[in-house]
């Protein structure tokens, strides 16, 4: 039997530790993927500290580049050495969600790291390659690429497919961590007026340095001070932590016809959160929910990124090796050590 190097749970809370695994079967239909780098999520996070529930034991990890190792039955688009990334819901390719290009929504979605066996590991079993792989242009390294993971191509849906932020708009950013940042540099790309929020100053300084024109930290008169320092309110509010005070803040910040993105997840007791519907009919305000980034968007978000718009370096706070995995994926339960994301890099 073939073993890889992989880092993983075997109850929820115990701190991931890197062993030996069995290599993973490729899929009909599918792929292997031998990773090159991963990022380290929160999402990954919650999946461990089982708020959102998932079989054990567990491969964490679900924000990957590589090459494609070995090719299952009936793929036809991709071949043994692909440089390639894969958003973190993946279709199953064959529903009628599917077949309208939607796959990170598709009903019968596989998401490495919490369906199956994730990418802190030397290979990952990709379902539906055809309807998920993207393609890696050549100039883009590994590590950058992995960081385009959900955090990146999530916060991309949030600002240019869902929350339609045009050039000139006002965007409020609560939450400057991996997500929050890229929709601030993403935001600026874009010609939008940004402010970022966040309780670190650390995170502010990153926000700062990536065009946030200023930052605050959270507190009572939060949202009156967005609204005088918008003129009125933002156009478009993302929330990008996923707390209930944090969605009500976001709401009550928006100037009519405003729209309320909601990028972090609300889980456990925060599932069905308040949210001031009042202010959302009298205002007609738009409260939009985000849940990744499917394959045939890539091509938009890595224009930004080849054309030099978007500078992923900037948003890779650290980068480790495989060994240090498990501790940084349990430190994301405290403050905020590094700005920006944590990529794993397979080769250290």
């Amino acid at each position: 039997m073939c073993t890889m190097r992989a880092v993983s749970y075997a109850a929820y809370g115990q701190l991931p530790t890197l062993g030996e695994r069995p290599d993973p079967a490729c899929p009909d239909g599918g792929v292997l993927v031998r990773v090159a780098a991963t990022g380290v999520c929160r999402s990954d996070w919650h999946a461990w500290m089982g708020h959102d529930p998932v079989p054990l034991p567990m491969v964490p990890g679900h924000e990957f580049a590589g090459t494609v190792a070995a090719v299952g039955v009936g793929v036809a688009r991709w071949r043994v050495g692909d440089r390639v990334t894969v958003p973190f819901a993946c279709g199953c390719g064959r529903c009628a969600v599917c077949r309208a290009g939607d796959t990170h929504v598709c009903p019968d979605q596989t998401q490495p790291g919490f369906t199956g066996w994730g990418s802190f590991a030397d290979l990952v079993a990709v379902h539906a390659a055809d309807a998920n792989l993207v393609a890696l242009p050549p100039e883009l390294g590994f590590v950058e690429a992995a960081a385009l993971g959900c955090r990146v191509a999530t916060a991309y849906r949030a600002v240019v497919r869902v929350g339609r932020v045009a050039p000139g708009e006002w965007l409020v950013v609560h939450g400057c961590g991996g997500v929050g940042l890229a929709a601030v540099a993403l935001g600026v790309a874009l010609g939008a007026r940004v402010l970022g929020v966040d309780g670190s100053a650390a995170a502010r300084e990153q926000a700062a340095a990536l065009g946030a024109e200023a930052t605050f930290a959270p507190g009572r008169d939060l949202v009156a001070q967005l609204v005088e320092a918008t003129d009125g309110g933002p156009h478009v509010s993302i929330d990008a932590i996923g707390s209930p005070a944090v969605c009500a803040d976001s709401v009550l910040s928006l100037r009519p016809r405003g729209r309320h993105v909601q990028v972090g997840l609300l889980l456990g007791d925060h599932a069905f959160a308040p949210v001031p519907m009042g202010r959302v009919i009298a205002r007609e305000l738009e409260v939009l929910g985000v849940h990744g980034l499917p394959a045939r968007d890539y091509p938009g978000l890595l224009d930004l990124v080849t054309t030099g718009r978007l500078d992923l370096g900037r948003l890779v706070g650290r980068v480790i090796g495989l060994s240090e995995a498990g501790a940084a994926l349990a430190a994301l339960g405290g403050p905020p050590a590094y700005p920006g994301v944590t990529v794993v890099d397979l080769a250290r």
